[in-house]
């Protein structure tokens, strides 16, 4: 797993996030090839107590401890509005539960866009803060998942959660 954290408005947020990789090197190669500029305009320091407290829950949260990571404050400057009340409205959902693709369009006013919806969390820079992992096709259906591993990866998150049974 590796992080990276920008100062935004005097505030630092995570601007990304990758997981799943077989080794921190990987990891943070990924880190670099998905967003170079999200890492901040001096990374020589080191980063403030709160990214430290991130990195803390991440690290209970892959353990499986049962715990909402919606504190960590994202950066969403990239999104256009319906973006960001998607990723928003994602990272609320609760550990243990899901909801469709269909349900976060609603929910934003958009009951027909749940594709568009589906785009919004197939771009999302930092899952498990904003967990898209949550989110489902219709029926239940799986969908697709960016991360390592993709679908099974999903699966393996869910079921950690206990929201998905076989």
């Amino acid at each position: 797993m590796a992080l990276a954290a920008a100062p935004r408005g005097g505030v630092w947020t995570l601007a990304s996030l990758v997981f799943g990789h077989t080794s921190a090197a990987a990891a943070r190669r990924r880190l670099g090839a998905d967003d170079p500029a999200s890492i901040g305009p001096d990374t020589s320091t080191a980063p403030p107590d709160a990214v430290a407290e991130w990195v803390d829950l991440l690290e209970r949260y892959a353990a499986g401890e049962p715990l909402s990571l919606e504190a960590i404050p994202v950066c969403r400057d990239h999104l256009t509005p319906f973006g960001k009340f998607v990723s928003r409205s994602c990272a609320a959902i609760p550990y243990g539960q899901t909801r469709s693709y269909g349900q976060l369009a609603k929910q934003a006013g958009r009951p027909a866009a749940a594709r568009a919806v589906g785009s919004v969390m197939s771009g999302n820079r930092t899952p498990l803060a904003v967990p898209c992992h949550r989110v489902l096709g219709a029926g239940g259906r799986l969908g697709g998942f960016s991360a390592p591993q993709g679908v099974a990866m999903k699966r393996r998150l869910l079921e950690m959660e206990g929201s998905w049974m076989f």
